[in-house]
């Protein structure tokens, strides 16, 4: 059965199907990813979107004008209790197979009618508002996460520089890879950035800050990978440099290390000159965090939380932070910023103060 490029089945008369369950399953992917396609979402984003429609069918062993409620809780059910999938895992499967199942539902697109021509029954929406992980805040963590303290951050990065010293003085492989670690953590923390945007970085992301000489050639830096919103492409940001000791950190990775790795103009690859993993980075992190006893709420994502906290404990505009890590609504910022005690107890008491010293000085003055 022909498939349109919006998604739409186009009948044809007496041409009959030799496996038509699964050549109908097969033409409703097809017609669901050109249907997304048509709505401009990324490729990326359309292929994980059809894995979990796969793997639900895979699991109840049912074709989707089979569905029902009752299969959509027991997989779901399996995935928390068995799987120990995460809240937020749940919910993008769950919006995954909504979508798809209110794509196949819509008399628009016409599967509902052949369907029932050929099996004798059609597909239903399984999936609602009292069965499905509501969305219902930004921070799906459960407050498990918190930034680094100041003294922490230092403790960290000190045990990165500790290791690439160690490498070098017993004269082993891995000094390079340690060294691009160590730099990587620390312009992560530098610039506010999330995981997969310093892995893209490459050297042609920074440029100068005509305002701000200070910081020499790396005063600004364009994030060309940054968090996608649901369903686009990824969303670019410029952040400016703020601290004075990353151009010294670039300087001398430049010079020392990635001329030992691969990569062309990839500023932090691997010795095969392939994108540093995520995995690899988590497992370095964690050895460090582990060895220094920080908790498992410490993560590599406390990086970009400790710049955002310690810039507003700095005292920097919130609009200015909200702007540099990229954040949509201030909201957001708010959840991610996790200020020390320490700031709120001073910030109170200046305000107390400031506040005594205006009504002693109206007082003189009546």
């Amino acid at each position: 059965m022909p498939i349109d490029n919006s998604g739409r089945v186009e009948r044809r008369r007496g041409v009959a199907l030799l496996h038509p369950e699964e050549q109908t399953f097969e033409e409703m992917l097809t017609g669901f990813r050109r249907q997304q396609l048509a709505r401009n979402l990324s490729v990326g984003t359309i292929e994980a979107r059809e894995g979990v429609v796969r793997r639900f069918m895979a699991a109840t062993n049912e074709y989707p004008w089979l569905w029902t409620v009752e299969l959509v809780d027991e997989f779901f059910a399996d995935r928390r209790e068995i799987h120990h999938n995460k809240r937020t895992t749940i919910r993008s499967y769950q919006d995954a197979l909504g979508l798809f199942t209110d794509y196949i539902c819509s008399p628009a697109y016409g599967w509902t009618d052949l369907c029932s021509e050929l099996f004798g029954t059609h597909p239903v929406r399984v999936l609602h508002q009292w069965n499905t992980a509501r969305h219902i805040q930004e921070a799906e963590h459960g407050g498990r996460r918190r930034p680094f303290r100041h003294a922490e951050l230092q403790m960290f990065f000190d045990r990165a520089d500790d290791e690439v010293d160690r490498i070098a003085r017993l004269n082993r492989k891995g000094w390079a890879a340690a060294f691009r670690d160590s730099t990587l953590f620390k312009l992560t923390y530098c610039f506010g950035l999330r995981r997969n945007e310093v892995r893209h970085l490459e050297t042609f992301d920074f440029s100068r800050n005509p305002y701000a000489a200070e910081f020499g050639k790396f005063g600004h830096l364009n994030v060309r990978f940054g968090k996608a919103m649901k369903g686009s492409d990824y969303k670019q940001r410029n952040v400016l440099a703020v601290f004075p000791w990353g151009s010294d950190i670039l300087e001398e990775w430049l010079e020392r290390g990635k001329p030992l790795l691969g990569g062309g103009t990839s500023l932090f690859a691997t010795e095969r000159g392939t994108l540093v993993s995520e995995s690899a980075l988590n497992t370095r992190f964690r050895l460090y965090r582990d060895e220094l006893g920080l908790g498992r709420e410490i993560t590599f994502h406390s990086l970009r939380h400790s710049y955002i906290t310690h810039l507003i404990e700095a005292g920097f505009e919130s609009l200015f932070v909200q702007q540099q890590v990229g954040h949509e609504y201030a909201s957001t910022t708010a959840l991610y910023t996790g200020v020390s005690s320490d700031f709120r107890v001073r910030t109170l008491r200046r305000t107390l103060d400031s506040t005594i010293a205006d009504a002693l000085k109206h007082g003189l003055k009546d």
